[in-house]
């Protein structure tokens, strides 16, 4: 069925192809003229009737015969056929959907324009989008974008607006790929950079590429139409950015390859003064910079730039370097003038004066210029005879005008040390005439160390006080107990050291030595009362009279309660022990002295007893040996009476022991003893 309808189709196309060609004639039937009446009778007569044809019933397509209707058109050409079935299928176009193709316009109407496009139906598009194209006419060719060939009005969708975006979309991507430079219209200003509208896109022009130099306003730039180049599209999001700056910097790339290609090292140009930097000064040397580094400015010390050059200053350089790869020019301003070092007096040797200004201050010392690009070097250690540890800021500060003698001179290195406290007479010259041993004098405190102070007795003059000459009397374990640094103190010259600039002084010295008045009144078995300053397991230190220590070992600490002594207990001590040599007094209480004393007898009586007994035995084993069987009962018996011999022997002499301390007892025991 559905091959005959479109063959019925056709044959109905070539029915009206042949009728526009009048090849096919349709004899009109025969019309009945009407009959007029009129008043008069009229003789009626009879008509004949013409007979009808028979009516033809349709033919089903799947029944007709084209083999014979066929037949009938053909009277046209193969020619003629092809050429009526080509303007029949050029009355159709083939058009999908999301296509850009070529329309015209065939209508214009305040609020929309209808475009042909060659389909079936016209497109109507809003007349809004033709804004960019003021001068319309019907009749024009306009590119439209196909949204749908069948909107829900079952009527064609275009746009000329989207037609354009595709298109400018796709010129943007090509000026991308090939580097081409275009132009664009600046609209508006907005944070950080500027609207660009590129073929009909909105772009991005950043502030940092419109131009090589800072721009500040962006607000000139608006309304205006610049070169662009396309820098960078996000596919993604539609985002373009383009930027002016890059074509600036191309040619500029171009204009200083040139330029460096003609460039020779020591090669003498004129430019212009372009940045100036703390670090040195950017030269305009007539499409390509180049800096001179603050040392190449001036042979002399300077603390900025400025001081040398001034900005869009014409100066003539020296090409010192450059690169060719980076494209960087290394130039010169002091190189111009010949080395202050060679203009240098050829008479100045070393041990001359000469007179300067500080430039520079370090930690180790200070640069003073005694000519413009030529210095000195004073270290911290040649600025005074002192040998405390200082800086050069201590003495000296940039500006000072100093006087200093030439200590080194090397005119091929270019180097110079000099001095100052050469100038001032040296201290340790008449050391001995100023300090002579035993002299008393007042110092400054200046630092502690573990076995001494170190004292200043004037600038560039210091001695030593040995913790052992600090006091008589007082156990001094670190300096900071005795003094502070900063104080003053009264010393006594004990040596003096010109050679290796050394003085030996004491403190103490200043005062008698006590110990000689000491030895009179701390005899050994003497009793003094004392208060425990300190205390541990080796014993405890005592605060005696006169200011004097005493120490009281561990053995001789118990008191009469069985208790052991601690701090702040005071009671009396017995002197056992006086040394005047090492300043060293043993003290104990009287009861532990006591107890040690009898135990120490006893433990010797005991000791004796055991020695005799040992002997005895020894010397009747040794008769045992000698003898024979019948004289053992002998000799037991006179094992026994050795036995009681050394008992009594050895309590005669505990008693001897004895007598001296029964005699310290008063009389009014003694009668008693001798009833």
């Amino acid at each position: 069925m559905q091959v005959g309808f479109w063959n019925a189709c056709e044959y109905n196309f070539f029915v009206t192809v042949m009728e526009e060609k009048e090849i096919i004639t349709n004899e009109a039937p025969a019309m009945e003229t009407p009959v007029e009446t009129t008043t008069a009778p009229v003789e009626e007569k009879p008509v004949e009737k013409k007979p009808k044809a028979p009516k033809q019933k349709p033919v089903p397509a799947e029944d007709f015969d084209w083999s014979s209707s066929h037949k009938k058109f053909d009277s046209y050409s193969s020619d003629e056929r092809m050429k009526l079935e080509e303007k029949y299928a050029g009355t159709m176009n083939q058009i999908a959907d999301h296509e850009v193709i070529e329309g015209t316009v065939v209508s214009i109407t305040d609020r929309e324009v209808v475009v042909n496009i060659g389909f079936k139906s016209d497109g109507v598009i809003a007349a809004t989008e033709f804004r960019t194209n003021p001068n319309l006419k019907v009749g024009d060719k306009v590119e439209v974008y196909v949204e749908n060939q069948e909107g829900p009005n079952g009527q064609l969708v275009l746009s000329h607006k989207k037609a354009l975006l595709l298109k400018s979309w796709d010129r943007v991507n090509a000026a991308h790929e090939s580097g081409e430079i275009i132009n664009g219209y600046i609209k508006s200003r907005t944070k950080g950079g500027l609207i660009v509208d590129v073929f009909g896109l909105e772009a991005f022009l950043p502030g940092s590429q419109i131009d090589v130099k800072p721009i500040r306003d962006y607000d000139v730039f608006v309304n205006s139409v610049m070169e662009f180049k396309v820098v960078k599209i996000n596919q993604e999001f539609k985002n373009v950015v383009v930027s002016h700056k890059a074509l600036i910097e191309d040619e500029l790339e171009a204009q200083k390859a040139e330029i460096i290609s003609k460039l020779e090292k020591g090669q003498v140009l004129e430019g212009v003064v372009k940045n100036i930097t703390s670090y040195g000064v950017f030269i305009d040397l007539g499409g390509v910079d180049g800096l001179i580094h603050i040392t190449d400015l001036s042979w002399g010390r300077i603390s900025h730039p400025e001081e040398v050059v001034k900005l869009d200053e014409k100066i003539k350089v020296v090409i010192l370097d450059f690169d060719d790869n980076k494209k960087r020019i290394a130039l010169g301003l002091k190189q111009l003038s010949p080395h202050p070092w060679d203009a240098l007096d050829a008479d100045l040797k070393v041990g001359d004066t000469v007179k300067g200004k500080v430039v520079v201050i370090a930690d180790y010392g200070a640069f003073v210029e005694i000519a413009p690009g030529v210095e000195g070097l004073i270290h911290v250690s040649e600025m005074s005879w002192s040998q405390h540890l200082r800086t050069a800021q201590d003495f000296l500060k940039v500006g000072d005008e100093v006087e200093a003698k030439v200590l080194t001179l090397d005119r091929e290195e270019r180097k110079m040390s000099l001095g100052i406290r050469q100038l001032m007479p040296d201290p340790w010259a008449n050391i001995t005439d100023r300090y002579p041993v035993g002299s008393k004098h007042t110092a400054t405190v200046r630092n502690f160390t573990n076995f001494g102070i170190f004292v200043e007795l004037e600038e560039g003059v210091d001695g030593l006080i040995h913790i052992s000459d600090l006091s008589w009397s007082k156990k001094i374990k670190h300096p900071a107990e005795f003094t502070k640094v900063g104080e003053t103190i009264e010393v006594v010259v004990l040596d003096v050291d010109q050679e290796n600039r050394r003085l030996s002084l004491g403190h103490k010295q200043l005062e008698e030595n006590p110990w000689d008045v000491f030895e009179t009144v701390f005899t050994v078995g003497s009793m003094h009362q004392g208060t425990v300053i300190s205390a541990n397991d080796k014993g405890a230190v005592v605060s005696l009279p006169y200011g004097v220590e005493g120490f009281c070992p561990s053995r001789y600490m118990k008191k009469e309660d069985g208790s052991n002594l601690k701090v702040d207990d005071c009671l009396d001590f017995k002197v056992i022990e006086f040394n005047k040599e090492s300043k060293k007094i043993i003290l104990s209480l009287p009861k532990a002295v006591e107890e040690k004393e009898v135990k120490n007898a006893e433990d010797k009586a005991a000791e004796k007893a055991a020695k005799q007994t040992k002997r005895a035995v020894k010397q009747i084993n040794d008769n045992i040996e000698r003898s024979t069987l019948g004289d053992l009962e002998v000799l037991a018996g006179l094992k026994e009476n050795l036995k009681k011999q050394e008992k009594a022997q050895a309590k005669e002499e505990a008693m001897a022991e004895e007598a001296p301390a029964a005699e310290e007892a008063p009389k009014a025991e003694e009668e008693p003893k001798a009833e």
